[in-house]
Formats: structure tokens, sequence, C-alpha cells
């Protein structure tokens, strides 16, 4: 029998989804397997930036870019601590390689590369993440709480975080208007 692994893919929240943390979010999923999940909320950005985060982590921005880079809100799970999604993956302290080209890296090294030219070539900064125990995603899943697709890094990285979930959707060939809040069973 073969488990089901989602990582590497979006998942959409339904209309239904009753938790109003996920309503209408867009997650990356960077590690699914027996032990659980985890992803990475990819179209909330927060009132922050990332001058504002290394400011109040003591490290000085080293460049005026920083201020048009936003910080997001990436799920309620330690919401107080970094996780950048970033291309290509490198050589960071602590790295999930999510793909051979996307990795998610927690180390503060990361952090110090920005602006300058070790700095990977796309980042996505997030504070916390969503996660799920053993199961748990597959039960919200056959509850239909999710969509899922194969995720686009074009999405993540080169989009406006409002058009995310959109061109999500019409990648599937779906608009939001179509979905209903509840699906059958047969």
């Amino acid at each position: 029998m073969s488990s089901l692994d989602l990582t590497d893919h979006f998942l959409i929240a339904m209309p239904g989804m009753m938790d109003p943390i996920f309503s209408k979010c867009l997650l990356y999923i960077c590690e699914h397997h027996e032990q659980g999940a985890l992803g990475v909320v990819v179209n909330r950005p927060i009132a922050m930036n990332l001058a504002t985060l290394l400011s109040e982590l003591g490290m000085e921005a080293s460049s005026p870019e920083s201020e048009n880079i936003p910080i997001y809100f990436g799920g309620p799970v330690e919401m107080e601590r970094g996780f950048i999604l970033h291309e290509p993956v490198g050589q960071w302290q602590s790295t999930i390689s999510v793909t051979q080209n996307m990795g998610l890296t927690t180390s503060r090294d990361i952090l110090e590369s920005l602006g300058k030219d070790m700095q990977p070539e796309h980042v996505l900064i997030a504070l916390g993440y969503s996660g799920w125990a053993p199961g748990q995603l597959e039960h919200e899943l056959s509850q239909n709480a999710w969509l899922t697709t194969k995720a686009s890094l074009g999405v993540i990285f080169e989009t406006p975080p409002e058009e995310r979930l959109p061109a999500t959707l019409r990648m599937m060939g779906i608009d939001w208007a179509q979905l209903s809040e509840s699906a059958g069973h047969g």
C-alpha cells in the first residue's frame, strides 16, 4: 500500500473551511510523510517587512530593498520562529530540501545572506508554520477541507500575494465561485 505524499504541492482551503486561520488560504507543503506534514501559508503577508524583522532580531538590513520584502503568516505553529522558503536550496545550517530546487531554512545564516551576493535567488519569509500530526492531513482531505495540486514556484515567487490563490485555481481550470462548500461522497 502506497502512502500519500503531498510534498511540493499546494493545499487550497475549500470554501467550507470552518477554521478562520485557514479560510481562503494557499499552503505550500514542505514535508509530508508518516510522521505528519509541515507547510507554509504563501498568500498572507503580515504588517511587517524584512527590515523590521531584522531590526527586532538585532541584525542590520544590508539593503534598502529590505523594506519592500514582506513577511508572511506561515501558520499558527511556532509563530515567533522564521521559516524561509527559498530557491535554490543552497548550503545553510538548518535546511529541509523540499525538492532539488526548493528549500525551507530556519537558521539565522540565511537571513544574514539577504542583500548580499550569496543570498538565494528567490525567498519567501514566514513567521510560523502549519503542521499536521500523523494521519491528520489525510483525514482533513477525506473531509473535503482542502483541494490539492502540484505547486508552482512561479506562483510562490513571481505572483503578487493576493493573486496566488486565484492563479493556482486558474491553473487547475477552476473559478473560486464554482467551488462548493460541501461535496458529495458516492
